[in-house]
């Protein structure tokens, strides 16, 4: 059975067909788009007997690591800030009403925590970069250029998942999952730089969502480019 599931789930094609495929069960759910996928990045690992480095990560979590994900976190807090502000002139404000439920209700915001360090952050990048991503880019030739083609199809696919957050929404995380995709591009067996930076960035804009504040970071970037 592991062979058989393996031999066909690995096939080159088989990555393009679930990438075309799982957007359509979104007319069922959003979800469903994302438990399909990762469903058969899991069904793969089982088949392959859990052979990690097939999607990105072929190395062991470290201290350095670590440091780079908070080096990457804290550029991309206000790169994420600068180009939301930008792209909110033209669209006005991404609806994040979907996250209500957790300004000042600290179960709530525990709750969505767990969530965002396990399905969110490890789940996302091991479905988006470590199979989309990847599989597509050796697909295309393995070559740089292939993997920014790459890059720059599932950060587009990537943002649109995010639908329900408006076209302010769906573009700032369009373009800033391209950036982190490019720093996964170099750094192609370690994806833990991107589910650590991935983690510490949402936890930081749940917190003051949680706190129905304002950020230090996007009240700096309001009064030097806003006035």
């Amino acid at each position: 059975m592991r062979n058989r599931i393996n031999q066909i789930l690995t096939k080159p094609y088989m990555v393009v067909a679930v990438m075309l495929f799982a957007p359509l069960l979104k007319f069922f759910d959003r979800n469903f788009s994302f438990f399909f996928g990762l469903g058969i990045v899991w069904l793969i690992l089982w088949a392959t007997r859990y052979k990690w480095s097939l999607f990105g990560l072929g190395k062991k979590l470290n201290l350095k690591t670590v440091l780079y994900s908070l080096v990457l976190t804290v550029f991309m807090i206000f790169f994420d800030n600068f180009v939301e502000l930008i792209v909110r002139q033209f669209f006005g404000e991404a609806n994040l009403s979907s996250l209500d439920d957790i300004k000042h209700n600290t179960t709530n915001f525990v709750i969505i925590l767990l969530i965002v360090w396990t399905l969110v952050s490890f789940g996302e990048e091991l479905l988006y970069r470590g199979y989309y991503m990847k599989w597509l880019a050796e697909l295309l030739g393995d070559s740089n250029r292939a993997w920014i083609a790459s890059a720059a199809i599932t950060s587009l696919l990537f943002g649109l998942s995010h639908y329900y957050q408006g076209p302010t929404g769906m573009i700032t995380i369009a373009i800033g999952t391209f950036v982190m995709s490019l720093v996964f591009a170099k750094y192609r067996d370690n994806l833990w730089i991107l589910i650590l930076t991935h983690g510490l960035v949402d936890t930081w804009g749940l917190t003051f969502l949680y706190l129905d504040r304002t950020s230090p970071v996007r009240q700096w970037m309001e009064q030097l480019l806003l006035g």
